[in-house]
């Protein structure tokens, strides 16, 4: 019997998981070294994967994960759905990424990509070379995660620590830690133990093929910002944010969702003047509340997703619509 190995795509976008460090113990300041390798140099520098996947790598653009714009994502939204496309045989798609950003492309290319292969977003908090480093077994964890039939249809996926994430769910919760990415309110959809892939649950929030939104809308995202509450903010940055063309900002608020009187005035500002106002919370945890005072001032609520998704979520709405109730409707949805 004749055993066909799974096709993967690997896209090499830059960040840690590309970085080479100054020695083995420069595990901290890398970056400066400004010395990342493309994504063909990665793959030749892993063990044989002999049966486990015949990986193509794919060069993007290497670039520390802090320089990501919406413009990379929507180039690497186009990227992935050409590769599907130009191979039908392909069983999925991993893409290297600096960890600073990588919850947010993920999540972005969640929304936008129409494919039910995986597309797998891997990093690393060290670099390739440096000591007890984690790039080479992330990576192979990710091949092994896009090459396994089980995850067709689950949308974008994370995996580092031999953890596999949602894109919609996971976030950067340790600046050094190995077991940095976790998803606080709901856990890791699965684990890779070996060359075992196993899965545990599904995310029910909407995604790639399933989602309304297209790569056309990433083209189309206007300005959003976000402004974090502290205690005695008089609402300063989001007036400068609505001076600046701000179409809509996302408060990352206290505790369940609330800002400072300076912030709510600052709000209604914006409002009045056709800004559209999303209450998310600074905590990184559970969902922001929907209370009837924020509803009387137009002020809806992000649910559990932390700012940084909400302000995506709602660019690519605001893409398409600044109907009140169409907007709650794509963040009960997404």
């Amino acid at each position: 019997m004749v055993t066909t190995v799974p096709e993967v795509a690997f896209v090499g976008t830059g960040g840690t998981i590309a970085s080479i460090g100054r020695d083995a113990f420069d595990v901290l300041d890398y970056g400066s070294n400004d010395n990342r390798l493309h994504a063909d140099d990665i793959i030749a520098a892993l063990p044989t994967l002999g049966g486990l996947a015949f990986v193509t790598p794919v060069r993007f653009k290497n670039i520390e994960s802090t320089a990501v714009t919406s413009d990379d994502w929507r180039d690497l939204a186009l990227l992935c759905a050409r590769l599907a496309e130009n191979n039908p045989k392909l069983a999925g798609i991993v893409i290297g990424h600096g960890t600073a950003t990588l919850e947010e492309t993920a999540y972005c290319l969640s929304l936008t990509l129409k494919l039910k292969i995986p597309v797998v977003v891997v990093g690393s908090q060290r670099p390739l070379n440096g000591m007890s480093s984690d790039a080479q077994a992330n990576l192979v964890s990710a091949i092994r995660v896009a090459a396994s039939p089980d995850s067709n249809g689950r949308g974008v996926l994370v995996v580092l620590n031999d953890e596999i994430h949602a894109a919609r769910d996971v976030s950067k919760r340790s600046t050094f830690r190995l077991h940095a990415f976790q998803s606080a309110d709901f856990g890791m959809l699965g684990q890779v133990d070996g060359e075992m892939v196993r899965y545990y649950r599904r995310t029910e929030r909407l995604h790639t093929v399933k989602s309304e939104f297209s790569i056309a809308d990433i083209e189309a995202m206007p300005r959003v910002d976000v402004a974090y509450s502290y205690a005695g903010s008089d609402g300063t940055a989001i007036r400068a944010f609505t001076a600046a063309g701000a179409k809509g900002i996302v408060l990352a608020g206290f505790g369940p969702g609330m800002g400072t009187p300076g912030e709510v005035t600052a709000l209604k500002e914006a409002i009045s003047k056709g800004v559209v106002a999303l209450q998310s919370s600074r905590v990184g945890s559970g969902g922001a509340l929907d209370s009837a005072r924020h509803r009387s001032m137009g002020i809806f609520a992000a649910d559990n997703l932390p700012p940084q998704k909400a302000r995506i979520l709602l660019g690519l709405a605001l893409a398409r619509t600044q109907d009140q109730a169409k907007l709650k409707r794509i963040f009960a949805t997404y």
